[in-house]
């Protein structure tokens, strides 16, 4: 059984960058896709960044243009760097998996989430 484990995350101030990463753990035959969603204080879960398996990574609207989204398949392992952080991107961050070839809509696998306070 596979595992998502997230580290990072905490207390960032306005304009500071912030890493989280996540790594896949366990027995397991296969890792498609992996990225990050966010839930913010009230709000729904939303997709922010993704990467599929051969490293190529998308970006939702709302950290496209300072965030950068890797993947090393050797460790299964993805690292979120995200710069200029804002007080919206408070929130619990999850990290999440497709085990099979579809898309992150069909993550079967969920990390526990972390939390990321942006504050002065």
């Amino acid at each position: 059984q596979v595992q998502l484990v997230e580290s990072g995350g905490g207390l960032v101030r306005p304009g500071d960058s912030l890493r989280l990463s996540c790594a896949a753990s366990g027995m397991f035959f296969r890792i498609g896709v992996m990225g990050w969603y966010r839930q913010a204080p009230g709000k729904q879960r939303d997709l922010v960044a993704w990467v599929t398996t051969g490293g190529k990574p998308y970006y939702s609207d709302s950290v496209k243009g300072r965030t950068f989204l890797s993947r090393a398949n050797i460790n299964h392992t993805v690292t979120l760097e995200m710069n200029s952080r804002n007080r919206q991107d408070t929130g619990v961050y999850y990290c999440a998996a497709n085990q099979g070839p579809g898309t992150m809509d069909g993550s079967d696998v969920w990390g526990q989430g972390i939390q990321v306070t942006v504050a002065s």
